[in-house]
């Protein structure tokens, strides 16, 4: 409380030894940061989490610096207390200030992306292990005590499941051990959701054209100074060998290295290459990581146990503490813009964040953007080019077919000559693809007596037929209805006709063409996280499917050995979008 001489608080508190005023960033989508007041005897500095009040609630905020001093200090209320986390590094934060500033959001709205795990300020369990103590001279040993005893003194402590299974015994002759005191309970950390991954591992054979590009980006990784650098190879080149290089140097440098991937879909086979290549997987980022696996690994990160870290775009948000390397895979994908809440582009941000932080940034593609060429030509991005296929990999043939003379027959949409190399393709015991960027069964649906067609009533979009779950949708606000039995206008029966091809109406054709083949469809619709679409990735690479057909989801960097026919249904159908 204020005294009562109301000339005095401010000369008073101004001069008080043992406070200080802290401006404090909550994250929430406010104007900015506020002031409080700290007992000195925190420590507190700019970057650490504290707990401030807010209104009657206390939110856990990041100390941004020192008070602005524009509210009078009689006001202010305290800091509640320090919380248990690593602190925000100076590059993070004046990440998250650029951020904010550029895209005209509320800094407290960027901050909570950086602090986007649940449980960041909870200390990690601990996982209760046991050791060999001193057998008491009464306690009767029996055969199963002697193999626990003798499991337990030879390595490390174990959990009494581990003790049980690896001497045979059941996990009441544990317990009696541990009461009895021949077996001393410890508490260890529990262990990361990640590997350590070895730069040393041996990889493939690099051809000259990929050492010399590796060696460069190696180079500029351990110069440890700011640059990007545009690697553009055609399809198979080995891109990813190549960065994986830089990767290595990373690591040997001590630093910690982020890779961005634009889908969580493409990360379990690059996982799988990665594994290979480093010895251990890496740190995983996405919103599909369950919570407590996520806060473990941004503790991990802010601590500087996570060497690396593969992630969708939300991941250039996390607190490294040794950055050195970021790399942009894919870099041309449209999933790195992020359009709800914070609307900002990862690709371009991750070269923001690789500025502030004072290290490398690589953008990989076999198709770069307009943006990215175009910082190329103007000098601002070095560029590495892999024109050629690794070893002796030729790119494949590619046949446009005009579909004025090479018709399909009514009602259907694949060409013959398709058609034709479809059931050859299966026939030979390989594997085909068909690419079509449309959902569901048709792009429209109308009265054939009237010619209602059936649009939004939101946003006036036509409806999508999804004829698998029997309703109409519109893709654009998410608007769904049941698929009518009638036409709504003219009351006519039998008269809704589908028009045009989705990709559901394809796999009904195909399955007319080849009924004995084994297919999948790949859409957002059938594959709902990584979990799913690790699945249907490994089910195609074991070749328990013959014809995968999918929206654009199925033209994300995936290598399958057996795939020898990809067809593009409707091909001119991207000329018309964007």
């Amino acid at each position: 409380m204020p005294p009562d001489d109301a000339t005095a608080p401010d000369d008073l508190f101004a001069a008080s030894a043992d406070r200080e005023t802290v401006s404090v960033l909550l994250p929430l989508p406010l104007a900015g940061a506020y002031d409080y007041y700290a007992e000195r005897a925190l420590g507190l500095a700019p970057g650490d989490f504290v707990a401030a009040p807010l209104g009657g609630r206390a939110v856990a905020g990041v100390v941004w610096g020192p008070g602005s001093g524009e509210v009078d200090a009689a006001k202010l209320r305290p800091v509640e207390g320090r919380l248990d986390a690593p602190p925000l590094p100076a590059s993070l934060r004046a990440f998250i200030d650029w951020v904010a500033a550029y895209t005209l959001a509320a800094p407290g709205a960027v901050l909570r992306m950086a602090m986007g795990a649940r449980g960041i300020f909870d200390a990690p369990r601990p996982i209760r292990a046991y050791a060999k103590g001193t057998v008491p001279g009464d306690l009767r040993v029996t055969a199963a005590r002697e193999r626990v005893l003798a499991v337990a003194a030879d390595g490390p402590p174990r959990s009494a499941a581990d003790l049980a299974r690896e001497a045979g015994v059941g996990s009441g002759v544990v317990k009696g051990l541990a009461t009895a005191g021949a077996l001393v309970a410890v508490d260890l950390p529990p262990p990361l959701p990640f590997g350590a991954p070895d730069p040393d591992t041996p990889g493939p054979t690099l051809s000259a054209e990929q050492q010399a590009a590796a060696d460069t980006l190696a180079h500029a990784v351990v110069a440890h100074e700011f640059a990007v650098t545009l690697l553009d190879g055609v399809t198979g080149s080995g891109k990813t060998e190549v960065y994986y290089e830089a990767i290595a140097a990373g690591l040997r440098a001590g630093r910690q290295v982020l890779v961005l991937l634009p889908e969580i879909a493409l990360t379990p086979q690059w996982l799988d290459r990665f594994a290979e290549r480093f010895g251990a997987a890496p740190a995983v980022w996405h919103s599909e990581v369950p919570a407590n696996r996520r806060a473990a690994t941004w503790r991990a990160i802010a601590e500087g146990k996570a060497r690396i870290v593969v992630g969708a775009r939300s991941a250039l948000f996390l607190p490294f503490a040794e950055l050195g390397l970021i790399v942009v895979d894919e870099e041309h994908e449209a999933a790195f813009k992020q359009e709800d809440g914070v609307s900002y582009h990862a690709r371009d941000m991750a070269v923001v964040r690789a500025r502030l932080a004072g290290c490398p940034a690589i953008l990989s593609s076999a198709t770069p953007s307009l943006e990215t060429r175009i910082n190329v030509e103007r000098g601002r991005y070095g560029e590495i080019g892999l024109p050629q296929r690794f070893g002796v990999a030729e790119l494949p043939e590619i046949t446009a077919i005009d579909l004025r003379a090479d018709a399909p027959p009514a009602g259907r949409f694949l060409a013959p000559a398709l058609r034709e190399a479809l059931v050859a393709t299966v026939a030979a015991g390989e594997q085909a693809m068909l690419f079509l960027n449309r959902r569901g069964y048709a792009p429209l649906t109308l009265c054939r007596t009237c010619g209602h067609r059936f649009e939004c009533p939101n946003c006036t979009a036509w409806l999508v037929e999804h004829r698998f779950h029997r309703q109409l949708q519109c893709h654009h606000c998410g608007f769904a209805t049941p698929l009518p039995e009638r036409c709504p206008s003219c009351e006519g029966e039998n008269t809704l006709v589908a028009c045009g091809p989705g990709v559901e109406r394809i796999a009904e054709e195909l399955r007319a063409l080849l009924p004995e083949a084994r297919m999948a469809l790949m859409t957002s619709d059938t594959v709902r996280g990584p979990e799913a679409a690790q699945t249907l990735v490994r089910a195609v690479e074991a070749h328990e499917i013959d014809v995968l057909i999918g929206t654009q989801m199925v033209a994300k960097g995936h290598h399958f050995p057996q795939l020898t026919l990809v067809g593009i249904v409707d091909a001119d159908l991207g000329l018309a979008g964007g």
